[in-house]
């Protein structure tokens, strides 16, 4: 009793201290512009308007990618029991990019077919990929009992479409461009639009994750115990494969490839203390969320008034926790012995 009453305190005091690192950085988002900072109580009207039209949504909208990914890392390491798996394992990016690709193949194609292209959009294309190669996997897997099947299904799936919009690019060059930008990641072009589907999404998400957390819970004790304790298994992995594969590709769509955050984030939640699924479900978000929006922030401010892609900042600091993350368990593992 102790114990748990223990682990819910010091959950609440890191939401509590999550939500107000998320406020401080909003504000920041809404301070930092690409000429540096700019101070947001401007009375000035341009400036109203570019605080709501670009600033806002765009701090608003890098703080719900990253939340969306770092929910999905959080329930695919959950739900495969493997701290290595990320957002991207059952082949989303790969389908995201394929979809963008093939957009940007047609649209050079002939007319009518870049005129199609233009209705269904860069975001539309990155999602129906992203929903598109989670399918396939599914299909290759035959289900989701067996999750070595899910995880190798996966690989195939994002190493072949990956191949495929590999080729695009190599068929018509004159899409690289937008090509990087895309596997890059960037939060420069979200809008109020995009912020409420991924607002949607998180809330959907989120409510379908916490609803299983019991479940990941259970599953961190074996398959076998899971189902002695009567848990629904198959109908649990569909969910929390839904949940997975909408946030993923809902933050796909919308900013692009961005690493790390969803691998990094529930790993950070960890480090601080055991928790069990339904707080690590809760903190992750916020986490993920308040990396990409700082992250974000740094891409805007470090070589203003140019701007980096927000992707290089997230991959230079998740590859660096991980690097040390590794160090130091090395460290201890040889300290042991």
């Amino acid at each position: 009793m102790a114990v748990g009453r223990s682990m819910t305190a010091r959950t609440a005091a890191q939401l509590t201290a999550l939500l107000l690192l998320g406020a401080v950085l909003l504000a920041l988002g809404l301070a930092i512009g690409s000429l540096g900072w700019s101070p947001w109580t401007d009375s000035d009207e341009t400036m109203r308007l570019i605080l709501w039209d670009i600033r806002a949504p765009r701090s608003i909208g890098a703080w719900l990618a990253g939340a969306l990914l770092a929910l999905a890392g959080a329930i695919a390491q959950g739900l495969f029991r493997n701290p290595l798996a990320d957002p991207y394992l059952l082949g989303c990016s790969a389908g995201a990019s394929l979809g963008v690709a093939a957009l940007l193949f047609v649209m050079g194609v002939s007319p009518a077919a870049a005129a199609l292209a233009l209705r269904v959009g860069m975001t539309g294309a990155a999602f129906a990929g992203a929903v598109g190669a989670v399918l396939l996997t599914l299909m290759l897997a035959r289900g989701v009992t067996q999750s070595l099947r899910l995880l190798l299904a996966g690989v195939v799936v994002g190493v072949v479409l990956g191949s495929g919009s590999a080729l695009l690019t190599l068929m018509n060059p004159d899409i690289l461009r937008a090509m990087q930008a895309f596997m890059l990641g960037s939060t420069g072009f979200v809008g109020w639009s995009a912020v409420q589907v991924m607002a949607g999404a998180m809330v959907a998400c989120l409510l379908v994750a916490l609803g299983c957390s019991r479940t990941l819970d259970a599953l961190t004790l074996g398959e076998d115990t899971a189902r002695s304790l009567g848990q629904r298994l198959t109908l649990i992995r569909l969910l929390l494969i839904a949940a997975l594969s909408l946030a993923t590709g809902a933050a796909v769509a919308q900013c692009g490839l961005i690493a790390f955050v969803g691998l990094v984030a529930p790993h950070l939640v960890r480090s601080w203390g055991p928790t069990t699924h339904g707080a690590l479900l809760l903190l992750s978000p916020l986490t993920g969320g308040a990396l990409l929006l700082a992250a974000d922030i740094a891409a805007r401010w470090v070589i203003a008034p140019q701007e980096l892609p927000v992707g290089i900042i997230t991959a230079l600091l998740g590859g660096t926790y991980l690097l040390w993350l590794m160090h130091r368990r090395g460290s201890t593992l040889g300290g042991s012995r």
